[in-house]
Formats: C-alpha cells, sequence, structure tokens
C-alpha cells in the first residue's frame, strides 16, 4: 500500500503522506518520503516543495512497534537530511501534532506553518529515548540550548500559539494546512526568501559556545529532579554536543547513544508502560459489545476534598455536575474549595481565567438528593463509613432510574456489600478517584459481583472521557492498589521494629526511584486513616499504631514519624519518634540491627510483587501490566522501573522468590511466602509477560 503521494499544485508540489491513524513514521513512510522528495527536487517545474498529512493528524512520531527491531534503511536521521538538504525550499505545514519524529521532520524543513489547534512536542524522554532524529541538534539552533533542553526534558506538547512565539513555527492561520504550506511557498518565491538549513545555523548557539556557564547550572538542575534515570542524562549530553561539535558529530554519536537506549531496560520498562495503559482501559473480550451509557451530566453525592476534586475531573471534560453535601456549611466549603483551586489554577497558568470560570460554572450545588435525579451517572464520595454508604444508595436507587449508574469512591469497603443496599445492584460500580482527585490519573474500576457490563463499561468510557487511566478491578478489600500497599506497610512497621529508622526506610525508597517515602507519605495523608483501617481489619502494627496511639497523625498534628514546623510541609528529624521506636523494638524483645538499603528495597517492593501475583491468580486483576499501570499512576511506582511486576521480571522471577523465601524465614513472616502463581512461572522460568500474553489467548 502506498502510504506517500506527491500532487502537483503548479509550481509547487505536495507531498502526502496517509499512514492511519497518526501517521506514525514507519519504514513504508519513510521510504516513500525519500522517494518523493526526490521526484520533486528533479522536476524543474517544482520550484518549492510542501510536506503534509492526510487525516488528523501530522506525523506523530516514530512507529513505536518497530522499536527494538532491526532498523531498516532509511532510517529517520537520513530521511531529515534529504529534506534539509533540498535545493528547493521545504515547507513542513502541520496540523493536530507534530510529535517526537514528526517534529524532527518539521525540523529538517527549511519552514514550518501549523493551523491554531496544532501542537508540537519531543515526548521521547517518557519513552525512556531521546529525539535521536535529529531534534537536540536543530532545535537549540533555533531556539537556543537552553530552551531547546527544557522542552526536551519535559516532553510536554507546546501549542502552536506558543512555538510561534519562541520562533519554532514561521506561520499560524486557519484553514486547510496543506493550501496554507502552499500559499508560504508562494510567499517566499515572492520575496526571494533563502532556504537556510538548521544545520547550518548557529546565531542561536553562539553566546553558549562562548560561555556554556548557564547551560550547565540549568541542565544540572534538572537532572537533580530526575536521578537515576538514563535518557535525561543522554538528552544533556546531547543537547551539549549541539554547542560543541559539529552536527555530522552530533548526529553520529546520537545514532549510537539511541540505539543504546533503546535497547536498555529503562526505554523498555517505559514502553511496556506506554502499551500496559491502552491495553488497560480496554474491557476484556468475555464482556462482550456491551455499549456505555452516555452521560452529559453527573451528580456527586460529597463536597469534600475528593467530591469537590471529582467535580473538577468532570467539567474540564465539559460535563454539568451537581455536587451535593447534607449540610449548607458542608456545601459552601466545599464550593468555595473548588473555586480557590480554579483561582490557583488560572494563576499558575495552567488553565485561563475564562476557562477557569466556565468550568465553574458547570457546577451547581444542593442540600437535597433530590438534586441527583436525572443525572446519568451519580458518585458517592462521602467518607469512609459503610452505614452511611449503605444509607445513600439505598435512597438514591429510591430516587433514580433503572439504568442510572451508581458509583462508590470507597478506597477499600465491598461492593456488594454496598451494592445489596438497593435493588439495583447491576447498576453499582466502585470508581475509585486518588488524591487530589482532580491532578491524579488512575481510576480504579471496580466491579461488584452483580454489577452490569453496561455500568463497567459506562465506568471504563467516563473515565478516559475525563482524562483519567481507568483500571479494571475485581471486588475485594482495598482493590489492587491499596491491598498491596498493605502488604507494603506491614513491612515498612516490621524494618522499624527490625532496626531501621524512618529516613532510612524513605531514603532507601526515593533511592529506588520513589518521588516520596511511604512514611513522608503516611506523614501527608494522615497517620489516623491507616489507623483506622488496620482496626477494621484486625492487622495492629506495632510501631505505626503506637504513634497513632499517641495523637501523632503527622502534619495535620505537627509530628509523626517526622517533625514539621506550623505552615510547613518538610519532614525533620523527629527525635520523640525515634524514641518511641526503640521503646517499641525493646518491648517486643527485638534486636536491633544494621538493615543494609539493598534489604530494605527488597522487603518494600518483593512483598508487592508477591500480593500482585495473588491478585492475579484470584482474577482481581486481568492483568499483570493493570497492575504496574496502577502503581505507577496511583502509587509513584518509577515508570521507568516499568511498575512491580514487569520489574519483576526484570529481576527475574526465581531471584524473587528465593529473596521472599528467605525473608520469611528470617522474619518468621509466613506471609512473605511466595504466592502459588509467583512460584509457578519461576519454577517454569516463565515472567508475568508471558502469562499476560496466555492470557490474551485464551480470552
Amino acid at each position: 500500500m502506498t502510504r506517500v503521494a506527491l500532487v502537483q499544485h503548479g509550481d509547487v508540489a505536495v507531498i502526502l503522506s496517509d499512514n492511519p491513524p497518526v501517521n506514525a513514521l514507519s519504514t513504508d513512510v519513510r521510504v516513500g518520503l525519500v522517494q518523493a522528495l526526490s521526484q520533486a527536487i528533479a522536476d524543474p517545474t517544482t520550484k518549492a516543495i510542501v510536506i503534509a498529512c492526510n487525516g488528523k493528524t501530522f506525523f506523530a512520531g516514530a512507529d513505536i512497534t518497530e522499536f527494538g527491531k532491526p532498523r531498516q534503511p532509511p532510517i529517520l536521521q537520513d530521511v531529515i537530511g534529504h529534506i534539509e538538504m533540498a535545493p528547493k525550499p521545504v515547507i513542513a505545514a502541520i496540523h493536530g501534532t507534530a510529535l517526537g519524529g514528526g517534529l524532527e521532520v518539521a525540523l529538517g524543513a527549511h519552514f514550518r506553518v501549523a493551523v491554531p489547534t496544532a501542537q508540537i512536542g519531543l515526548p521521547e524522554i517518557k519513552l525512556g529515548i531521546f529525539p535521536g532524529g535529529g531534534g537536540t541538534q536543530r532545535l537549540p539552533r533555533l531556539i537556543g540550548p537552553i530552551e531547546a533542553l527544557k522542552l526536551i526534558l519535559s516532553g510536554d506538547r507546546m501549542p502552536a500559539d506558543k512555538a510561534l512565539a519562541v520562533g519554532i513555527l514561521d506561520q499560524v492561520e486557519e484553514g486547510d494546512p496543506v493550501q496554507i504550506g502552499i500559499a508560504f511557498a508562494h510567499k517566499i518565491l515572492a520575496e526571494g526568501r533563502r532556504a537556510i538549513p538548521l544545520s547550518e545555523r548557529d546565531d542561536k548557539i553562539a553566546s553558549v559556545r562562548a560561555d556554556s556557564s548557564v547551560f550547565e547550572v540549568e541542565a544540572a538542575a534538572q537532572l537533580k529532579r530526575r536521578p537515576g534515570q538514563e535518557a535525561p542524562a543522554a538528552c544533556v549530553e546531547s543537547v551539549r554536543l549541539s554547542f560543541t561539535v559539529s552536527i555530522d558529530e552530533a548526529l553520529a554519536r546520537d545514532r549510537v547513544r539511541s540505539q543504546a537506549l533503546v535497547a536498555g531496560d529503562q526505554s523498555r520498562a517505559l514502553r511496556h508502560v506506554f502499551f500496559a495503559e491502552r491495553a488497560a482501559a480496554k474491557l476484556p473480550e468475555f464482556a462482550g459489545a456491551v455499549a456505555p451509557r452516555a452521560v452529559r451530566n453527573v451528580a456527586i453525592v460529597g463536597a469534600g476534598t475528593m467530591g469537590g476534586g471529582i467535580a473538577m475531573c468532570f467539567t474540564a471534560a465539559g460535563i454539568p455536575v451537581t455536587l451535593i453535601d447534607a449540610t449548607e456549611q458542608g456545601l459552601s466549603a466545599g464550593l468555595e474549595r473548588v473555586r480557590n483551586n480554579y483561582a490557583t489554577s488560572a494563576k499558575r497558568g495552567s488553565i485561563t481565567q475564562s476557562e477557569a470560570g466556565k468550568r465553574l460554572g458547570l457546577i451547581s450545588g444542593s442540600t437535597d438528593r433530590d438534586a441527583a435525579v436525572g443525572a446519568d451517572v451519580i458518585v458517592e464520595a462521602v467518607f469512609e463509613s459503610m452505614e452511611l454508604k449503605r444509607e445513600i444508595f439505598a435512597d438514591l436507587t429510591r430516587k433514580t432510574q433503572a439504568g442510572t449508574i451508581l458509583a462508590t469512591n470507597t478506597s477499600a469497603l465491598d461492593i456488594d456489600d454496598i451494592a445489596a443496599a438497593t435493588d439495583r445492584p447491576e447498576d453499582v460500580i466502585g470508581m475509585h478517584f486518588f488524591s487530589p482527585a482532580n491532578v491524579m490519573r488512575l481510576l480504579e474500576v471496580v466491579r461488584g459481583a452483580k454489577s452490569g457490563w453496561q455500568a463497567i463499561a459506562t465506568a471504563m468510557e467516563v473515565g478516559k472521557v475525563i482524562g483519567k487511566i481507568p483500571v479494571l478491578s475485581g471486588n475485594c478489600d482495598g482493590f489492587i492498589g491499596n491491598r498491596m500497599v498493605a502488604k507494603r506497610s506491614a513491612q515498612v512497621d516490621r524494618l522499624l521494629l527490625e532496626g531501621a529508622m524512618p529516613r532510612d526506610i524513605d531514603s532507601a525508597i526515593k533511592g529506588f526511584g520513589f518521588a516520596m517515602g511511604p512514611l513522608e507519605t503516611n506523614d501527608m495523608s494522615g497517620l489516623d486513616i491507616g489507623w483506622s483501617i488496620r482496626k477494621r481489619r484486625g492487622t495492629p502494627f506495632a510501631i505505626a499504631d503506637a504513634i497513632c496511639a499517641r495523637g501523632w497523625f503527622g502534619q495535620k498534628t505537627g509530628q509523626g514519624y517526622y517533625r514539621y514546623e506550623k505552615g510547613d510541609r518538610t519532614p525533620r528529624p523527629n527525635p520523640d519518634a525515634d524514641s518511641l521506636i526503640l521503646e517499641i523494638s525493646e518491648k517486643n524483645h527485638v534486636n536491633r540491627r544494621t538493615i543494609d538499603r539493598a534489604e530494605l528495597i527488597e522487603r518494600m517492593v518483593f512483598p508487592l510483587i508477591n500480593e500482585g501475583a495473588r491478585i492475579l491468580a484470584e482474577g482481581i486483576a486481568l492483568r499483570a501490566g493493570d497492575v504496574d499501570v496502577v502503581w505507577i499512576n496511583g502509587y509513584g511506582f518509577p515508570a521507568w522501573r516499568g511498575g512491580p511486576m514487569f520489574y519483576a521480571d526484570l529481576v527475574g522471577l526465581k531471584t524473587v522468590v528465593d529473596r521472599l523465601d528467605h525473608f520469611a524465614t528470617q522474619t518468621g513472616n509466613a506471609d512473605l511466602r511466595p504466592a502459588a502463581l509467583l512460584r509457578a512461572l519461576a519454577n517454569k522460568g516463565a515472567s508475568f509477560a508471558e502469562w499476560d500474553k496466555d492470557r490474551l489467548l485464551a480470552q
């Protein structure tokens, strides 16, 4: 199938790619681009060349399915080299997104035009690689090395108006991108403007070449925020080459480094996450072809922090929300909290003042649950009381029609118990948002024993509409994420008892790649929350319970595992907590010992893997990849390690099994014995990735 066509428009040749859905730069497309370019250059009637794309977008990047496979010529660097060295002006006409290799192709052109809705970016960092097609060399020559480095390391998209302002685009105009490109070609031909390749420009890099100190300060600051990650360091080094060596030498080095990164564990992990997130959002084949319910309006019961945050999720997608609370005071406080959040977002520039006002206008408030009547989806977001939730669901069942989706935001309570309070359990579903709900990307969709597939399909689709990553979970105490957290928390408490101090625990896990340690996180969310859950489950923790018994609940009380100054969230050593830990160890007749960092990490990470295996065996999670998606997007597991189950495959399941057996014997904790599925896979020399493939084939 021909992916690239050459269409003549008078003296302007248009090279048009058509490779749905996103015009990925596959081998066929790269070959077609070179062939079409050669024909246009050879045609004496052609004075200028426009590169554009059919469909919904410009080139949205490389073909990720080709990663890790032998590279087929022409490679992207060579394609862009052909474009850049064309003796006739080449204009990239952009619509949709020009991402990764797509932007690199545009940078190879001599000029770039776009429609106002277009976006550009170099997101390779999110796949553990860097813009190896020349983006790290040409972008610095266009906007300067420092600004280029910021864009490259962020991996974020830049809207057309900003790209025009910083000099990446030459023109932004409403209309058909091909016609805009042709008109721009005629304009530069009439003006006699020279087509200067970016590789031959040095005006934007001259000052940094003369004095790179400002660049090095920025680079050091950027890398400090990304410890242990290979791709950011490679990006910095590559951008540095743009002003220290010739572009030919830089591109040659980039080619070698790019191949090494693609073959490395971190890029493999991030590519796994990329595909796992997309797989998680799909219903399993056995769900059948069930159409989700159309969602035109939503009601939320509970105007607290979670309820308000959930409301913001829906208004961001343009869906009207009725926020309901039992009291005027609670409702007013909730609406004021939402207003303040929007004001903060507008002040930071993440949304415009106009957009903030528009979203706020989509929220109405009430103290009467009758206001929920007519909503397509109702989300209950009150505090974790089974009695209260059952009363709310029984009431909502009486007030609403069959087919109205009744969702609970519970983080751990039994969905079936809640559904039993209704006469429509098929309409009841769990929609577990993570705090802060308007920021966190994860949504656990929890199906009860009698949840209907339409309710499940609707919740999954709603998650995608409001910008979340929905993951389907079965019903159990804690679902996927919090059930696993409980196992790590038990080990953290045991490690404190055996010899570690809070800073040892948190430092070790942050060294592994988490942004925060578990004890810092607990202090931030409030230690009383976990305490109440442990009381409900009947699972006491020696250290944590003793700290809570003294009324030390973390930041809210000024001390927990750490101390906090008023108005300051910075954790500082807490001598009182340290003394209490030593006291509890002595009371329990524990001979404290020095625990090295490697053991600390294994004791916190391997139990996650173990419980993940149990969750898979029970069918609570459909795929090992789903478990990884939950932990990366809800609990801060470093994406560049791929999630706990991918990490287990990387370490080797036999190693995980052997270490868990060792820890179980060492501590006398039978719960650390490897799960049956984990041991079985290890004995076969298999992996969780293979288990996922077998499950997919069996469906």
